[in-house]
């Protein structure tokens, strides 16, 4: 099976780590390859556009791929979207010069025109929003168009917003968030499921932490009634003492307070590690 991801920007080298924590392993380093086998022997990266990935899982030529969501429906590519990742994270905006005295795409009274790359979201979005406004469509960097004077706006991807300040913009609206999805084939089968399940196991446990703890006897019942678990915790006697070893899975987000309730009702020795992959 082949899975097609970004060969260049800012998601390649979140996709391949994400990948790598799956257990999916490129053999090859060299940038210029296009099809790179992996440790996986039935597994093949394709390394394409970013924006080339919804087409060439809907065409067949990938079973499955990990992009934006932003280039999926751009695209309008009929694949499925498969996996949420929680990487690539960005907002799909409009933005304006700053001596602009508009605040929102309402108070713009007359006809503009909008540099983009995304010509179906911009289109989508001028439409949904009454916007006047002619689409000027690009595949470069869209900043720097309305210091050209070849468009006033542009609908393009931000993260953090610097550049657009950089460039003398300010954003007015946000279209859509946009993160790293996995796409796949919809006649596509084989294989697929295995390899969905490890990706799912990989961000499972991104977002858990193990916890091991000693707990005596007399504050054993205490201590596991106020820890969550995935089913329930694993306790097992010490040897030679009036005493229990505590073993569970939680949130990493809610990590703090699981300790501090455990130091509370009796928990010692507590320690914290990591996990490669949750298969639930």
């Amino acid at each position: 099976m082949r899975i097609a991801i970004p060969n260049k920007g800012r998601l390649r080298q979140p996709v391949l780590d994400f990948l790598s924590a799956s257990g999916i392993k490129p053999l090859l380093s060299d940038e210029r390859a296009l099809i790179v086998p992996t440790n996986w022997e039935v597994v093949q990266l394709v390394m394409v556009r970013t924006e080339d990935v919804p087409n060439l899982v809907e065409a067949g030529a990938a079973d499955l791929g990990i992009t934006g969501l932003d280039y999926v429906l751009e695209s309008k590519a009929k694949v499925d979207e498969l996996i949420k990742l929680d990487i690539g994270t960005a907002k799909i905006v409009l933005a304006v010069p700053s001596n602009w005295e508009v605040n929102h795409p309402s108070e713009i009274k007359r006809e503009i025109r909008i540099a983009t790359k995304y010509h179906n979201i911009a289109s989508s979005y001028v439409q949904r929003t009454g916007l006047r406004a002619k689409i000027v469509k690009i595949s470069g960097a869209a900043e720097v168009i309305p210091s050209l004077g070849a468009a006033d706006a542009i609908i393009d991807v931000a993260s953090t917003g610097t550049t657009l300040k950089l460039h003398g913009l300010k954003v007015i609206d946000e279209i859509m968030q946009s993160y790293a999805v996995v796409i796949g084939n919809r006649n596509f089968h084989q294989h697929k499921e295995l390899v969905l399940t490890m990706m799912q196991g990989a961000l499972q446990a991104r977002r858990k932490k193990m916890v091991f703890m000693n707990v005596k006897s007399k504050n054993l019942d205490r201590v596991i009634s106020c820890i969550p678990a995935m089913l329930a915790p694993a306790i097992s006697k010490l040897s030679g003492k009036d005493a229990w070893e505590v073993i569970t899975v939680v949130d990493e987000q809610i990590l703090p307070k699981v300790i501090a309730d455990a130091k509370l009702a009796g928990a010692q020795d507590i320690v914290v590690v990591g996990l490669e992959k949750v298969i639930r």
